[in-house]
């Protein structure tokens, strides 16, 4: 199969974004990445994305996007901001507590969803979820994971953080395996018992089963990179995860 290409979560770098967002771009383009999901515009408009962008070669990957933002009085607005920078993901990235504080609660937040993806289906878009680590704790008999994954139709995108599983006692393997086709972008992070500042490759993910099982059954289109905690920094981490995934033959 083609190499899957290659994003930064622009999380990672968020002091450097909300300095010198067009700076940013053109040196994580230098660097390699292929694309970037956002979390948060930094007060640009859709038509100044897209100029930085395609200045620096670089395609929207997703972005994290806020409960609030995909609720009906802003969905619209929403929709089209995405269709604008070319982004087709739409992932929520957390929840308030009301949505997640009973296995009840992550049922309705799946009915949500399932509502949410019919919305967006016209548009060419998905939405999705991504972990933390409270999801993998049991609640009313059940992973929230499972009581969410297990009750979305296959339009909802898993996007599977593997250092904030691990970082709740999870391994991302099995996940992987029990919902095929549906970690289609997946976050690309370390986890290391013993260095919290581990750099991609540097921990305890078991890349190489991690990365066979995204391209064999999970339905992978993006890897993408977050770097949460800085030895270096974090333009400096950023980069060496990526040489880290080059060594892996993965970038």
């Amino acid at each position: 199969m083609a190499k899957i290409p290659v994003g930064l979560q622009l999380y990672s770098v968020r002091e450097d974004c909300a300095k010198d967002l067009p700076g940013v771009l053109a040196q994580v383009a230098k660097m390699g990445y292929v694309g970037v999901e956002f979390a948060g515009y930094h007060g640009r408009t859709a038509a100044e994305l897209n100029t930085m962008l395609d200045d620096n070669g670089l395609v929207c990957c997703g972005t994290h996007t806020g409960i609030q933002t995909v609720q009906d009085d802003q969905l619209q607005a929403t929709i089209e901001y995405a269709l604008a920078i070319g982004n087709p993901y739409l992932i929520v990235p957390g929840l308030p507590e009301e949505w997640r504080n009973s296995r009840d609660a992550w049922l309705r937040t799946a009915e949500f969803f399932n509502a949410l993806s019919e919305k967006l289906a016209p548009h060419n878009l998905l939405c999705g979820y991504h972990n933390h680590h409270i999801e993998f704790t049991e609640l009313g008999g059940e992973l929230p994971w499972d009581t969410f994954f297990g009750n979305t139709n296959c339009d909802v995108v898993m996007q599977f953080d593997t250092g904030n599983a691990m970082h709740g006692g999870a391994r991302p393997e099995p996940f992987i395996k029990k919902y095929p086709g549906r970690a289609i972008t997946v976050h690309v992070k370390e986890f290391s018992a013993t260095n919290p500042k581990a750099l991609v490759g540097e921990g305890d993910v078991n890349w190489a089963e991690f990365f066979t099982l995204c391209e064999t059954v999970g339905g992978t289109e993006w890897y993408i990179v977050e770097q949460e905690s800085y030895a270096y920094p974090p333009m400096e981490c950023v980069a060496k995860c990526l040489e880290n995934l080059r060594a892996m033959g993965k970038a």
